[in-house]
């Protein structure tokens, strides 16, 4: 069976301003080499898809940019959605194209920003996934082993199947769980019973069509909308009223946590969502004093920090778990432990009409 991934990138990464812009997000900057983050996404997966079968669903005003990073990628293939309409209007409308070329096929639905340390075994894992999902009507998540009560993720409850156990190494979802409290994630790791929630999915074709049909029937009509003007002359105008007409949601919500037949696959494959600018010291190696330092950066008594220069050299003179961010126009300096609220300065920055920075 044919092996597709559907690879959203239209988020606007906005936890890594001022990096991070409007017209350049999270998913087309490199944080670790040379690639991008997007390009790095699709080249881990050349063992298991091909160029053609990849794609990339993104806003229209990204279109350029995937086009440049991947020319790899047919153009037919980079998917514009007209509005910001969450996840599961985006796989829906994936999900309409494949639909329009396959009669059956496999999809891998994944992030465009994240990094995997381990790709070998993150193939693995999701040839597993495959496995799985061709098999009656599963739908296949990947977990992530938690080695932290982190916050910031949603949690997934799993048991092993107790009847036939079926399928080794594979695990039933029992429920998925929103972001917890401090306390609650502290208690969901030392029970050894959930892991993270990675956004990463496989499935059938032919699986999600129903369930979509079941479960988001308003979703199910227009993704038959779009597939059958896909090619016209008339898909740009059904595209954008049909999209306009779905309900942001997320498929999370929309489908997995009212579904049956959900199983996990707990993956460690040293995976980690780059969410904000604290990634970037698990990552990247740490020097002697816990800094991690990129671009021309002096550093003097200064511990636990992230500092990353652009054209100017920094000199950071007795700080402790800070994070400095350089550009040509903007200035980034929070604690450690307030970079989730970097969020907070787009805000103000619109309030202000500053659309310049943003």
């Amino acid at each position: 069976m044919k092996i597709t991934a559907v690879i959203m990138a239209g988020g606007r990464g906005e936890r890594f301003w001022p990096k991070s812009r409007a017209e350049l997000p999270k998913q087309f900057l490199s944080f670790t080499n040379q690639e991008t983050m997007i390009q790095i996404t699709v080249s881990r997966l050349l063992p298991l898809v091909q160029y053609e079968d990849m794609f990339i669903v993104t806003s229209k005003e990204y279109v350029e940019l995937v086009k440049t990073q991947l020319p790899q990628v047919p153009l037919e293939n980079i998917l514009a959605e007209p509005r910001a309409k969450n996840t599961a209007p985006c796989v829906g409308f994936a999900t309409a194209v494949i639909a329009s070329k396959y009669e059956d096929a496999i999809m891998l639905v994944l992030a465009s920003d994240h990094l995997i340390k381990f790709e070998e075994m993150f193939i693995d894992t999701l040839s597993q996934a495959v496995d799985v999902a061709k098999d009656d009507r599963n739908l296949v998540t990947i977990g992530i082993t938690p080695t932290y009560p982190e916050t910031g993720y949603g949690y997934i409850n799993f048991a092993r199947d107790q009847g036939e156990n079926r399928y080794r190494g594979v695990y039933i979802v029992n429920h998925f769980v929103e972001k917890p409290s401090s306390d609650t994630a502290k208690e969901y790791l030392s029970s050894g019973q959930y892991l993270w929630n990675s956004g990463m999915f496989v499935w059938k074709l032919s699986t999600i069509l129903t369930k979509y049909e079941q479960l988001m029937p308003d979703i199910y009509q227009g993704i038959q909308d779009i597939k059958k003007a896909y090619a016209t002359s008339s898909y740009e105008q059904v595209l954008e009223q049909t999209f306009s007409n779905f309900e942001s949601v997320s498929i999370d919500y929309g489908i997995m946590e009212k579904s049956e037949n959900i199983y996990t696959i707990p993956g460690s494959f040293g995976w980690d969502d780059v969410g904000n600018w604290l990634a970037l010291e698990r990552v990247n190696k740490t020097n002697e004093f816990g800094n991690t330092v990129q671009g021309d950066v002096i550093t003097i008594n200064t511990k636990n920090s992230i500092i990353v220069g652009d054209t100017r050299m920094i000199a950071a003179v007795g700080l402790k778990n800070v994070v400095v961010i350089d550009t040509s126009d903007a200035l980034l300096i929070c604690a450690k432990d307030t970079t989730q609220d970097v969020k907070k300065v787009i805000e103000n920055l619109k309030i202000c009409n500053r659309n310049e920075l943003l």
